[in-house]
């Protein structure tokens, strides 16, 4: 397979110190170049020297050669520092570069120490996702009425999703995580929602939709950081080869066509910010009307 033979390249180098720790690694364009490869086939390899520890993506740098701490820090090793470099790892690189292999590189220990403190990676993601939905809480006494608690305790949530957009990927709604600190988004929003005077179904089916609503949005964060890895195309650089494909599906769709040659004359950018906010405003507006609040 090409891209393993690309990786054995890359894991040579950096053994042979060509390639030193914190130095930038080639690019997924760069090594499709070289090697006569397709961009994802490239990706491929660097992901596989990630999740091997050997690699790390740096916000705004790119992928460059990961340093070993020192070997006696495995003594220092906890729980909380072993949570705390993966959850920096899923930030980087999102969660499929984790794998229990890579965080021991990270933290410079033996392979099997982190089982020490959970039996595997499932239980490791799902103490990421109980410490990173912690990270943000409540005023002790809230204040406002039900829809101002409402947007506060969205914005929280999307706040959130936004340092670590791993934590939109991590299961259905319809699989409720049992996180503690989870539940704490959820009491916060279930007792303004509380205030609309509604029996317990549709209690649930609310919180449901305004959480479906955040999550749905977030969704996109971590999926744009995977194309962005896997294509080396920035958004601005994908609409670049994209738009005569875009213009010729619009054949026979005169408003779609309309819509995107008023955009293209008046310049437009896709924020996912402002649809959050949007939509939020749109959904707690049809809340006033149907309850009469």
């Amino acid at each position: 397979m090409k891209y393993v033979v690309i990786a054995e390249e890359l894991r040579g180098r950096i053994a042979r110190g060509e390639l030193a720790p914190g130095v930038r690694v080639p690019s997924t364009r760069r090594l499709a170049t070289d090697h006569g490869v397709a961009p994802a086939t490239a990706a491929k390899a660097l992901a596989l020297l990630s999740q091997e520890g050997l690699v790390r993506a740096e916000p705004r740098s790119g992928t460059v050669v990961a340093g070993r701490e020192s070997r006696g820090s495995q003594r220092g090793l906890t729980r909380d520092r072993l949570v705390r470099t993966a959850i920096d790892i899923a930030d980087a690189e999102g969660l499929g570069a984790l794998s229990m292999r890579g965080v021991a590189a990270r933290l410079g220990v033996a392979p099997m120490a982190p089982y020490r403190y959970v039996r595997g990676r499932d239980e490791l993601v799902l103490l990421m996702a109980d410490a990173a939905f912690g990270e943000r809480g409540y005023p002790a006494k809230p204040s406002g009425d039900w829809r101002a608690r409402l947007m506060l305790g969205s914005r929280t949530l999307w706040s959130l999703f936004k340092r670590h957009p791993w934590l939109a990927q991590l299961g259905p709604i319809t699989r409720p995580l049992p996180l503690r600190n989870l539940a704490t988004h959820g009491e916060w929003a279930l007792s303004a929602l509380s205030e609309l005077g509604v029996d317990a179904a549709t209690l649930c089916d609310l919180h449901v939709l305004l959480f479906s609503h955040v999550q749905g949005m977030a969704v996109h964060l971590e999926r744009e950081q995977s194309a962005l890895a896997s294509s080396g195309l920035t958004e601005e650089d994908w609409i670049d080869h994209q738009g005569a494909a875009v213009m010729a599906m619009t054949a026979g769709h005169p408003t779609f066509a309309r819509m995107l040659a008023d955009l293209t004359e008046t310049g437009y950018d896709l924020v996912l910010d402002d649809i959050f906010e949007s939509g939020m405003r749109a959904l707690l507006d049809g809340l006033a009307l149907r309850f009469g609040r």
